[in-house]
């Protein structure tokens, strides 16, 4: 939930960016998230920006290289909005944003979800920036006390950046199951989903600690591999300052 709303609209530019290359870059991110990489062609691509060919190729060199500028853009434009919602005022700001024209963000999570589910070099790339932010975002909110201490902030933002990304690579599922077949992540999914996603982060699921010991217990009796990679557990007196508040 968290990571779709990150994104800002791909396409149309604004219109002082409206420049041939800019026009260029628009219509190959709508046909690589409507198409995929491999089945569209320069030329489908020069037809909808209302260029030539050779144009694209005078700007770009080559698809890969149109590739990359299409991956750069959709991502800067992702993380300049994770900025913009890091405090309560932008989360309101986006939230009321993408409720109020859901289409409009439409082009870039199908970009993204075909980026990720083709495994290409700049998929994994995504994934990674993603998790990265994500961790990024989780400790500072711990350093200024707006989010509770983790035992192991990575893992928590590898969980819920997984989460964000399932929902954006099994949008027909997810509408579906909520009633909403064939309409997507369109309006009244994301209304659905928004105050009960937020409420999981904020008010968990238990209302005790049973599953927590059982699962602390379990770990405790389990050997522990040599190394885990990037995980920091946090010491067990600070972890505690969360048990206490709940």
């Amino acid at each position: 939930m968290f990571s779709m709303l990150n994104m800002r609209t791909a396409r149309p530019s604004p219109p002082e960016d409206l420049t041939a290359r800019a026009l260029i870059r628009d219509a190959a991110i709508v046909h690589f998230a409507r198409d995929g990489f491999r089945k569209t062609s320069l030329r489908a691509i020069a037809t909808t920006a209302g260029v030539s060919a050779s144009l694209v190729v005078h700007h770009f060199g080559s698809k890969e290289r149109l590739r990359a500028e299409c991956d750069e853009f959709v991502i800067g434009n992702m993380l300049a909005t994770a900025h913009d919602k890091a405090s309560p005022a932008g989360l309101q700001a986006v939230i009321q944003s993408y409720l109020a024209n859901p289409a409009e963000y439409e082009v870039d999570v199908a970009y993204l979800s075909r980026a990720i589910s083709e495994e290409t070099a700049a998929g994994q790339n995504f994934v990674d920036t993603i998790v990265d932010e994500t961790e990024a975002i989780i400790r500072a909110g711990i350093a200024d006390g707006s989010m509770n201490p983790s035992s192991d902030p990575r893992a928590e933002a590898v969980l819920i950046t997984m989460t964000s990304l399932a929902m954006m690579t099994m949008t027909s599922h997810l509408a579906r199951a909520l009633g909403f077949e064939g309409r997507g992540l369109g309006q009244e999914t994301m209304r659905r989903l928004a105050l009960p996603s937020v409420e999981l982060y904020t008010h968990g699921l238990y209302t005790d600690e049973t599953v927590l010991n059982i699962t602390r217990n379990a770990l405790a009796v389990t050997p522990e591999p040599a190394s885990v990679p990037g995980a920091e557990p946090m010491p067990a007196r600070e972890y505690s300052r969360r048990e206490d508040t709940r």
